[in-house]
């Protein structure tokens, strides 16, 4: 009897060793030898230059790991899907890329509708949406173990922002133009929770569709309601667009935008005229004269290897990718979803060469930094005139 006990015991044993092997072998986008990462890019859309720069980005971080070895053993290997702005092709990109090609993890998800549209795909799979370029609450609200971003949102963003600006430049109408979407009516709500902070309320609210090229009406409108500080919810040609209307008309208000337009690219459509241009940002545009020598030797690695300046998105795709290999390494061999949940809620990542914030993660916020500094375009360039510190006081 006592042997017939010891035996059931060892069968009951051996079944559910063998139960448990299996489940970590077949963790999606795991092998031995390979972690399968993904990303949903604008790559021909109004947004594909932040799309090519993020992607650009990311591999060159990824080929960095891999030259190293990997993390425990395993090389990062990326795949791309392109949803040209557009949420109802982003979800059908969460699906290949979640179903079919059977990523661990999604990575840097560009916009704040497609990120949102792509959610629940990622959920059927438990696969988490780590550092989206999405700066919405959506991406860390509520906190759950498949949302981990970066930097705060848009609201957050302009409501610290806007009222400061506001009367330093004594304004005295202030009115917004933004995208009809989520991502512009979060940069006009965060605008509108900071003036009425300081009781100053929009004096008009114009709109415009997403693709947009003519901004002939919508300036006209702010022009003659006198409006004298201006909050743009635009991105890349819509900022340049808006702006360029303005100029043309001889109308020069404090332009205010988001770091969703914080880009080398508008002086470069836009050229002199997008001066004075202020906007929220945290990663600096990395200028292949910096004064700091790990910049310049990082910016013209990253020339070297595309044929082309980096960009501030650039810097995105490389430190998400950075981000995600050190939760890598301090989690261990032993990866999956939800242990790396747990890993990246105890993780701290200080400052780095870019002048992003120092990074943390907890049980209770998977927010890593609520760090927001504000640059202004001069002479071409963008230039912090606004650090951390200074947003504080």
């Amino acid at each position: 009897m006592k042997h017939l006990t010891l035996n059931r015991l060892a069968a009951a044993t051996a079944l559910l060793t063998a139960m448990i092997v299996p489940a970590h072998a077949q963790q999606q986008g795991v092998s031995k030898d390979q972690l399968l990462i993904g990303t949903i890019l604008d790559l021909s859309g109004p947004l594909a230059g932040y799309g090519k720069d993020l992607r650009n980005g990311m591999n060159l971080r990824i080929a960095e790991v891999n030259e190293q070895g990997g993390v425990h053993g395993r090389k990062l290997a990326l795949r791309v899907e392109d949803n040209g702005y557009d949420p109802k092709r982003a979800v059908l990109a969460a699906q290949k890329l979640v179903n079919q090609d059977k990523v661990f993890i999604m990575v840097g998800m560009l916009g704040a509708a497609s990120a949102n549209a792509a959610m629940p795909t990622l959920a059927q799979k438990n696969v988490m949406n780590f550092l989206p370029m999405a700066l919405a609450k959506d991406m860390y609200e509520p906190v759950d173990k498949l949302k981990f971003a970066f930097v705060s949102s848009y609201i957050e963003q302009m409501t610290r922002a806007t009222p400061r600006l506001y009367k330093e430049k004594n304004g005295t109408k202030a009115c917004t133009l933004y995208q009809d979407d989520d991502y512009g009516q979060e940069v006009m709500k965060g605008a509108e929770i900071g003036l009425k902070s300081i009781n100053v309320e929009f004096t008009e609210h114009t709109t415009y569709k997403r693709g947009a090229t003519d901004f002939s009406s919508q300036v006209a409108r702010l022009r003659a309601a006198n409006c004298d500080f201006v909050v743009l919810g635009t991105v890349i040609r819509e900022t340049v667009g808006a702006i360029a209307e303005s100029r043309k008309l001889g109308y020069n208000p404090t332009f205010l935008t988001s770091v969703g337009a914080y880009s080398d690219l508008i002086p470069r459509l836009g050229g002199k005229g997008m001066d004075g241009l202020y906007s929220t940002m945290v990663a600096q545009v990395p200028y292949e004269d910096d004064a700091s020598q790990p910049l310049r030797f990082w910016a013209n690695k990253y020339k070297t290897a595309y044929n082309e300046s980096p960009t501030v998105f650039s810097t995105y795709g490389y430190v998400i990718i950075d981000r995600l290999a050190t939760g890598l390494q301090k989690n261990g061999p032993n990866v999956s979803t939800d242990a790396l949940a747990k890993t990246l809620e105890s993780l701290k990542v200080p400052s780095d060469m870019f002048g992003m914030p120092a990074m943390n993660w907890s049980p209770t916020s998977h927010l890593a930094s609520s760090e927001v500094r504000l640059s202004q375009l001069q002479n071409g360039r963008w230039k912090v005139v606004l650090d951390y510190d200074q947003m504080k006081k």
